[in-house]
């Protein structure tokens, strides 16, 4: 398949031809050891944590192996931003200035059945050519057949129909590939991650970005604290969202255009 390239050498005009036709693309050498194993010795304390929650309330079923909303003060989480991985195609998708939508992992396991094995896109609604969200897979571990790789429906990024199972598994292709690659695909594409055959975990990172003014699935500048905003540079400032926020009460509503809660320049 012509979706498959190399990070470092990789254009926009790949990524441009690629997106279109496929819907899906990978981009192989992306991350290096050190940052994956920094990330993978997060993950145990995080799932614990989410996982008691989940118990807690009584939502733990089809929710193994699920983490949601990493971005923390002290993890690997805002390091991983640091790095801009993909920026430019991100901006190029969407148009400009972007924010951060969500932040999760997936710890595919063995007999696990959490609800991504199911048929799905991350858009609710079909959107077409407004291209409002792009998601992003982070391989912490190579993508097998046998380990549960991600089924990807190339070109249903353009159609408004969920195909049958089926038509899905009988047409996906499967995304064959090493750790440390990155798969960015359109909101719209139709996929659903495999199920876990061997007896090791599967980890990646999920993520996704919108355009600024779409609602975020959580309040990561509300929850990281606006004054812990100050500390970071401007580019984690945008991507975390603390260019797009709303106001909660007058005082932050009546300001001078610098100090606005939602800045023009997000559009």
């Amino acid at each position: 398949m012509k979706n498959i390239f190399n990070y470092s050498g990789a254009t926009i005009s790949d990524f441009e031809n690629a997106i279109d036709q496929f819907g899906w693309v990978i981009y192989e050498n992306a991350l290096n050891e050190g940052l994956i194993t920094q990330i993978i010795n997060d993950l145990e304390p995080a799932y614990l944590q989410r996982r008691e929650i989940q118990t807690q309330n009584g939502i733990e079923t089809n929710m193994e192996g699920t983490l949601h909303h990493l971005l923390e003060c002290d993890n690997f989480s805002l390091h991983f931003l640091e790095q801009m991985f993909c920026d430019k195609e991100i901006r190029f998708f969407l148009g400009g200035n972007y924010i951060l939508n969500g932040f999760s992992a997936v710890i595919n396991m063995k007999n696990d059945r959490p609800y991504v094995q199911n048929i799905h896109r991350d858009l609710r609604s079909f959107t077409g050519n407004m291209k409002m969200m792009i998601q992003m897979i982070v391989l912490l571990d190579h993508f097998t057949e046998e380990n549960g790789a991600t089924y990807l429906l190339s070109g249903s990024h353009k159609e408004d129909i969920k195909p049958s199972e089926e038509y899905f598994y009988k047409h996906a292709d499967r995304a064959i590939t090493k750790k440390g690659s990155i798969i960015l695909f359109d909101s719209n594409l139709w996929h659903a991650a495999g199920k876990n055959y061997t007896e090791n975990a599967r980890k990646v990172l999920t993520l996704s970005f919108t355009k600024p003014f779409f609602k975020p699935m959580f309040d990561f500048p509300r929850y990281l604290g606006y004054e812990f905003g100050e500390s970071l540079s401007e580019s984690l400032r945008q991507v975390v969202g603390y260019n797009a926020r709303i106001p909660a009460d007058l005082y932050e509503f009546y300001q001078p255009p610098h100090k606005r809660m939602y800045l023009s320049s997000q559009g």
